[in-house]
Order: C-alpha cells, then sequence, then structure tokens
C-alpha cells in the first residue's frame, strides 16, 4: 500500500507528458507548413485543430460588420493567413487580389464550401458545380434575368407581386419578414410559374429551416437544427420532384419561366438533357439565392433611408414625380425603372454597407504568387467583399450611409475592383440586375403608397446573416394613392 501512492504519481505524470506530447505533436503539424512555406502572409493560425474559428464566430456576434478582418487587417495588413472550419485560410481585404481571385476562377482557384452547405444545396447547385457545366447553365440562368427579359416579361410580375403583398398590410408589420414573402414569391413565380398560394407558403416554411441548417453545427441528428434542415431539404426536393414530373408529363406547356428553359437545355457536345437531380438542385438553390438577399436589402434601404431623412425625401421627390406622369394608379413600365437615378444610389449604399455576401471561399489548385505573397495549393482563399467596400482609403466617412457618393458614378460602371456586392468573374451573380429591378418597384410603392414610423430601435447584426434583430417594426399609414391592383 505505500507503493500506491508512487503508483498514481506515476500514472499522473505519464497521462501529463502524454498529453504535452499530443499538443506538441499537433502543433508540429499544423505549424509544419508554416515552417516550411516561403512568402505567406502574416497572420495566426490560432489553435490545433481549431484555428481561430471560435474568434470568428465570436466576432461577428457584435454589430460591428468586420470585427474579424478589422483586428487582423490592422495588424498584419490587407492580406492575412488564418485557420477557420479545419482548414488553412487566407482573406484578402485588398481589392486587386480580390480581382485576381474571382477573374481566374477555374483556372488557378475553383470555388470550395464546407461539405455541410454541399449536403443542402445539393452537388449540383450552381453555386457548387464548374467547368462548361457551370459555363453553361449561369450563361443561361445570366439570359433570363437581362434587361430585355425583364422588360418583356417580369416586370408586370414583379410589381403585381409587391402590390399584392402591401395592399395586404395592416397598421403594424415586422418590415422583414414582409419582404422575405415579397422575394420569396417573385422567385417561385420566376422559376415555376406558380401564383401566392398554400403551395408556396408551405414551401417557403420549409425553406426558414433549410436556410437555417447553413448556419448551425453540422451534426445531422434529427432534432438538431442542420437535421431539421436536412429534413426540410428533401421534403422541398420531392414537392419540386412532382411539379417537374408534371412538366416532363405534359405533352405541351406555353410557361415562360426557369424550370422550362431547364427542361429545354442541350448539351452543345450531346442530345442529352439534364437530370432530374440535376434540376432540382438547381432550383433549389435559385430558391435560396433570390429570397435571402434581396429581401434584406429591401429592409435594410427602407431602415438606412428613415434613418437618413433628407435621403429619403429625395427619394419620394424622385418617385412622387414618376407619379405624376401616369395618371390615376397605372403601372410602372421599363422606361419609369430607368428614370430612377438616385434610387440607385440608394440601392448601392445599401449593398455597400450590408450586403449579405461578405465574401466567398475559393481554393487554390495550384501553388499561387500575387503581390510578392504565396498561396499554397489546396489552401482556401476568401475575398472579402465587405471589407473593401468598409475601407477608409476607398469610401470616405465608409460606415456612414451616404447614396449621395454613388451620384455622377452609376454603379454598373463603378471598378470592379471596388465595388462588388454581386460577385464578380465568371461566377458573378445572374441575378444582379432582377434584384434591383425587384428593390426599386418595392421602394416606388412602399414610398408612394406609405409613410411610416419605426416602433422601436432595431440594430443590425451580421451573424449568421445580415439582418436586424427585432426583424424592424413600423407602424403604417396609408397615403391617398391607389395600387394599380385597384384599376
Amino acid at each position: 500500500m505505500a507503493d500506491q501512492p508512487k503508483l498514481e504519481g506515476a500514472t499522473l505524470w505519464a497521462i501529463s507528458a502524454g498529453l504535452a506530447f499530443l499538443v506538441l505533436f499537433l502543433q508540429w503539424v499544423f505549424g509544419k507548413g508554416r515552417r516550411t512555406r516561403k512568402g505567406l502572409p502574416p497572420g495566426s493560425m490560432g489553435w490545433p485543430l481549431l484555428g481561430e474559428t471560435l474568434q470568428l464566430i465570436a466576432a461577428y456576434k457584435t454589430s460591428n460588420p468586420e470585427p474579424f478582418v478589422d483586428t487582423r487587417r490592422s495588424r498584419y495588413g490587407k492580406v492575412f493567413k488564418t485557420h477557420l472550419f479545419g482548414k488553412p485560410t487566407i482573406f484578402s481585404t485588398d481589392p486587386e487580389v480580390n480581382k485576381f481571385i474571382l477573374q481566374n476562377e477555374g483556372k488557378l482557384f475553383a470555388t470550395s464550401y464546407p461539405s455541410s452547405i454541399t449536403n443542402l444545396l445539393g452537388k449540383h447547385s450552381l453555386l457548387l458545380i464548374q467547368g462548361n457545366l457551370h459555363k453553361r447553365l449561369h450563361s443561361l440562368t445570366l439570359s433570363f434575368a437581362n434587361s430585355s427579359v425583364l422588360k418583356d416579361h417580369l416586370m408586370f410580375d414583379i410589381e403585381k407581386l409587391v402590390c399584392l403583398t402591401l395592399d395586404g398590410w395592416k397598421d403594424h408589420v415586422l418590415l422583414q419578414d414582409e419582404a422575405k414573402k415579397i422575394t420569396f414569391e417573385l422567385t417561385v413565380k420566376q422559376l415555376l410559374s406558380f401564383d401566392p398560394g398554400q403551395w408556396s407558403e408551405n414551401l417557403r416554411k420549409e425553406y426558414l429551416q433549410l436556410i437555417d441548417g447553413f448556419f448551425s453545427l453540422p451534426v445531422p441528428l434529427p432534432f438538431t437544427t442542420y437535421g431539421k434542415a436536412l429534413k426540410a431539404r428533401a421534403k422541398v426536393a420531392e414537392e419540386l420532384r412532382l411539379v417537374l414530373k408534371r412538366r416532363r408529363d405534359s405533352e405541351s406547356s406555353d410557361h415562360y419561366d426557369m424550370l422550362a428553359a431547364l427542361l429545354n437545355e442541350k448539351s452543345t457536345t450531346t442530345s442529352d438533357g439534364l437530370s432530374d437531380d440535376q434540376i432540382i438542385d438547381l432550383l433549389l438553390s435559385l430558391l435560396v439565392a433570390g429570397y435571402e438577399t434581396t429581401s434584406t436589402i429591401m429592409t435594410l434601404a427602407v431602415k438606412f433611408l428613415t434613418e437618413t431623412p433628407d435621403a429619403l425625401a429625395q427619394l419620394k421627390e424622385e418617385h412622387e414625380a414618376i407619379r405624376k406622369q401616369k395618371p390615376g394608379a397605372q403601372r410602372l413600365e421599363w422606361s419609369d425603372y430607368k428614370s430612377m437615378a438616385f434610387t440607385q444610389c440608394v440601392i448601392s449604399e445599401t449593398l455597400r454597407i450590408a450586403n449579405i455576401i461578405s465574401g466567398v471561399f475559393r481554393r487554390a489548385l495550384c501553388d499561387v504568387e500575387i503581390k510578392g505573397f504565396n498561396i499554397p495549393q489546396d489552401w482556401l482563399v476568401f475575398p472579402c467583399f465587405r471589407a473593401v467596400h468598409l475601407d477608409q482609403e476607398l469610401y470616405s466617412d465608409a460606415r456612414k450611409f451616404n447614396p449621395w457618393r454613388w451620384q455622377g458614378n452609376h454603379p454598373s460602371t463603378s471598378s470592379g475592383t471596388v465595388f462588388t456586392p454581386f460577385g464578380g468573374g465568371p461566377r458573378l451573380c445572374p441575378g444582379y440586375e432582377l434584384a434591383r429591378v425587384e428593390i426599386s418597384v418595392f421602394l416606388h410603392h412602399m414610398v408612394t403608397l406609405f409613410s411610416w414610423e419605426v416602433v422601436e430601435e432595431d440594430k443590425l447584426i451580421f451573424f449568421p446573416t445580415t439582418r436586424t434583430v427585432k426583424r424592424y417594426p413600423i407602424n403604417l399609414t396609408r397615403r391617398g394613392r391607389r395600387s394599380p391592383l385597384e384599376i
């Protein structure tokens, strides 16, 4: 018995030594690349395995739009290394580096996202597919949302659905929720030709759970957020599969929508069309893209305008002038949209300050050198768009809402190296002009049909997505003008 304390002490010492050796080994494994690779940007790789992932998540729970980047940019410069979600990663807040990365998609870099997101979107998502198939379908999507299609086909549906929602508003609304209803119904209409109804509302409820899963721990148990998201994804896919089957079984179709375009899409090298799984994944991802981002900008544009009375007054003046040229409650025409110059300034400034897309992940296909830095093969790179948009060296008083900064320099002619709210390169968001039209039509009817006041102060946060905490509650007062739905 006298030797028992000695044995226990020896055991504790052995365990401690083993743990210390394990920590040192892990540090050596994760630090090996740092010691052997030359020319890496400065930065910290954080803890073994975890890297700086916890610091990233904690930072974005504040109301600061770029706390993680701000701290490291001030310490290391505009390009720095880190370790996130199990991967060594290089962050770039340098517009030239960002442009280089975006333009070399498919050559030096490839899109790369965690498997948890891949499982929810599907491997045939437009966000994930690569090569010739991506070129084909990106071109198809872009052609389906260009100016001529918007002018001749979609403008009417956009205004009808905006007014249908606004006409149902009572004295009090949660603007963020209402904006999401508008954009979801618009996207369903454009993709599938479904009018608002119980089917689309049921689909939207499943989408809410699906989107929650993108920003949760990827634990696929039934009671977890991610598990519920996987189940919602299966339900959405099944509904889309039924719609697709009806369309395939139909002998003729006069639909003009994205599903019709996908059914007619043929390879340039074969006569084969797209499979059911490909079409379902594409439709599902396009619904996600058209739902969350545009509704956020709608809500935040109203928030920023409310907090900037001079800007709101000028926007109202622009839209009242349009209404004076249209007796009664006539619908908007394409020429009306093109005349909304200050509205475009408001949209651009909202996108600049609070775009929901902070940046994108890419994977280096080979060792790449740019501006004196080496990016090792298989490392992730993250061109951080929002950090560029909030750079005081590029935009004076960068964190202040100032739509007048865009006057005389229309966003479509702005330098792609500085203003990239819709990404860039081969993966430029194909719905960028569609989004502008939807927001413009919404703002037109918002300011000419209503005046409003904020019920309680609401703040903007940026994790897990850009949004207002209280969904921006407002009290409405209807003005005298009639809605186009009333004629």
